[in-house]
């Protein structure tokens, strides 16, 4: 089962931030990370009501990398939403099919949302593996943070919710698994400047089908042999 982590990444107002662990209380979510956020003072507490425990518990780090160091999924949220296979550092899925995706998903799941005026930047987008956009109305498309928290755990809430236990091997996996990718990609002498972005297509392709561990094991397994046998053939 997934254990679901909520990480505010800069926040600048602290009125939201209060109202995001009221939002975390509600649907029964307990795991608060905030990177780099805005001081957290008394409007922070009026607003979190009877979830100020949350706040007192939630862990402040510093850079983004701290907060999903041992996530085994990391999903962002944004506002913007791209069409097209070219735009998919953009291409995004909906909270519902998020929640469909994440039943049978075991591990620790960051959700990021960005800062109040300008979201995720584009180099934080591309450490995701799943990016959500919460469909709005065209007139005004952009939600508040607290609303945003909201829409997404409702979604996830019904989902069972364990204690965290060590997930590192799925953690290892997800990374061996692109490290192998990335290994073919040395073997063919793919081209530089094309590579950092056909990895990030690789990452979300793998993100949005969230693979069992037996198909983990095997793509990594025809990876692995097809990167040997063209490194051979080159001897």
């Amino acid at each position: 089962m997934a254990r679901f982590r909520v990480v505010l990444v800069n926040p600048k107002f602290e009125g939201n931030v209060g109202a995001v662990a009221r939002v975390m209380a509600n649907f029964g979510f307990d795991d608060l990370w905030m990177v780099d956020p805005c001081e957290i003072g008394d409007e922070a507490r009026r607003r979190a009501k009877h979830a100020n425990y949350l706040l007192d518990r939630a862990k402040i780090v510093e850079e983004l990398g701290e907060a999903i160091q041992d996530a085994s999924m990391v999903v962002g949220t944004s506002g913007i939403v791209s069409f097209g296979e070219k735009h998919f550092v953009r291409l995004s899925i909906t909270p519902e099919d998020l929640s469909e995706k994440m039943r049978d998903f075991e591990g620790t799941v960051a959700l990021l949302f960005g800062r109040e005026d300008q979201g995720l930047f584009q180099d934080e987008l591309q450490r995701c593996d799943i990016l959500v956009h919460i469909p709005t109305d065209e007139g005004y498309p952009v939600l508040n943070l607290s609303h945003a928290v909201a829409v997404l755990l409702y979604e996830l809430h019904s989902i069972p919710v364990q204690e965290l236990y060590p997930t590192r091997a799925t953690d290892v996996e997800r990374d061996k698994l692109h490290e192998f990718f990335a290994d073919l990609l040395d073997a063919i002498e793919y081209p530089e400047f094309r590579r950092e972005r056909t990895e990030i297509m690789f990452r979300r392709m793998m993100g949005r089908s969230v693979p069992t561990k037996w198909e983990f094991y095997t793509i990594m397994g025809v990876l692995s042999d097809a990167t040997k046998l063209i490194r051979k053939g080159k001897e």
